[in-house]
């Protein structure tokens, strides 16, 4: 029933409150709150992902060229990647944070993201000093697509939080295959002679996509729940009902020092603080390396594009496996397929098989991006959809510490040990970050999981 269509004096939701005291407010469906069906939460925010993937998928196979029309050095490049996945991991907490004190509305996050990554395109376009690219590009377009890329994960999170695996993969993916095209433009159309207005298109059309999808970007009421599913006993949708069996509700709605108190945020931080440093270096290097065992132009560029594609598709795979599966086994059995295939890659590499080359970037490609959605359906799973934005900021936050070693630090490592160094040690972290993955559990729920069957309704007023 619309809110049109309801009687008057009869509430338009309730509250309802399970034996761990958490509140769900039910009896709301998506289309009266937003006029339509949720699904269009899941789109936008897929498209505006795809939009903001060109700042760091595709960056690696245009820093030859920027180097040459700047002037640059190799380590010049990477540093000023560096400093990009320094700032677009640093401000999901603030942004987070500002979100949730009703500061910064979603839709505006977006515009102002758009905007700063249009700065920042223009930037890497027009100066040649390195320190006022590092500004233009690395900290003020990694800001702007920082802002895009919290703001659509929350998003889905809060508006799926009964299905939020494989919805959260889907968004996720966009950030990594939406780059695809990009990478063979900088492979094959982009030099010295036209850089400039390569780079100005591509800083309009971030600008002109994430605007337009942030026109509908609306967030959901704090403790939402699907009107057909019940919270406390998953009836009304089997699919749904097998997926929360699997990845049960957090307890209750944890805010940020609540979280860190029960040790799980913490642990996730340096899980993901290692994994992403290894995503990072593959991305950084794989196309360097290719061209360093002679693999030549084609091969380099398709491995990156199999890995931009793969990266992506395998985030709403994964996503989708986690449901079945549960986020913790699908997160462990993610990482150690990153870390396998950095050593995969050496080896491919020291005997010259292109075939095992693409395969092993396959493998890396799908390690590399797929823990990024477990991670973001970890948190509201552990600690709650209502300070999603602030708790999954605080998380995401250690991809400021992941920039540094897997773009900037790397490119010392490969200097210092030369790639097979570099990949095996990149390796062996990878199996590190797995084995913190293991300690996670969700906080304050008995490895039962079970959930008291009769839910206690809350008196509230309409609003």
């Amino acid at each position: 029933m619309s809110t049109a269509e309801r009687p008057e004096g009869v509430l338009p939701y309730r509250e309802v409150r399970d034996s761990k005291g958490r509140i769900y407010r039910v009896g709301e469906t998506d289309r009266d709150i937003l006029g339509h069906s949720r699904k269009l939460m899941v789109y936008l925010p897929w498209i505006a992902m795809m939009a903001i993937s060109v700042s760091e998928y595709a960056y690696g196979s245009a820093e030859d060229t920027l180097s040459d029309a700047h002037g640059w050095t190799q380590s010049n490049t990477f540093w000023i990647l560096s400093v990009w996945v320094f700032f677009q991991a640093g401000i999901a907490f603030p942004a987070g944070w500002l979100r949730e004190k009703g500061l910064l509305t979603a839709r505006r996050a977006m515009y102002l993201g758009s905007g700063l990554c249009l700065i920042g395109f223009v930037a890497l376009s027009h100066l040649d000093n390195v320190f006022a690219a590092i500004v233009g590009f690395g900290v003020v377009g990694g800001l702007g697509s920082g802002l895009v890329y919290a703001t659509c994960i929350n998003m889905v999170g809060k508006w799926f939080p009964e299905r939020r695996g494989a919805k959260t993969g889907f968004v996720n993916g966009g950030f990594a295959y939406g780059a695809l095209p990009f990478i063979f433009i900088f492979n094959y159309w982009f030099d010295t002679g036209d850089y400039h207005e390569v780079l100005d298109l591509i800083g309009v059309y971030v600008l002109i996509v994430v605007a337009v999808c942030a026109w509908f970007f609306k967030d959901p009421p704090k403790n939402w729940w699907p009107a057909d599913i019940d919270p406390i006993g998953y009836a009304g949708n089997a699919k749904s009902a097998a997926v929360l069996a699997k990845n049960p509700p957090a307890v209750r709605q944890y805010t940020p020092k609540e979280a860190i108190r029960t040790g799980m945020l913490p642990l996730m931080w340096v899980s993901l603080v290692l994994t992403a440093g290894v995503s990072i270096f593959g991305i950084s290097f794989q196309v360097d390396y290719a061209k360093d065992v002679g693999f030549g132009p084609l091969v380099a560029a398709s491995s990156m594009g199999i890995m931009s594609v793969i990266n992506g598709v395998g985030r709403g795979v994964v996503g989708w496996l986690s449901d079945l599966w549960g986020r913790k086994t699908t997160l462990v059995f993610v990482i150690v397929v990153l870390g396998l295939a950095q050593f995969g890659v050496i080896w491919a590499g020291n005997v010259h098989n292109q075939v095992l080359f693409l395969f092993f970037a396959f493998l890396s490609g799908f390690g590399g991006g797929a823990f990024y959605p477990m991670f973001a359906a970890l948190t509201p799973d552990y600690f709650g959809e209502n300070y999603n934005a602030t708790n999954y900021g605080l998380v995401y936050s250690g991809k400021l510490i992941s920039g540094l070693f897997g773009g900037g630090l790397g490119s010392m490592v490969v200097d210092a040990w030369g790639y097979d160094g570099a990949y095996a040690l990149a390796g062996g972290i990878s199996m590190v970050a797995a084995a913190v993955a293991l300690l996670l559990r969700q906080p304050g729920r008995p490895r039962t999981r079970g959930i008291a069957p009769n839910p206690q309704p809350v008196s509230r007023e309409a609003v």
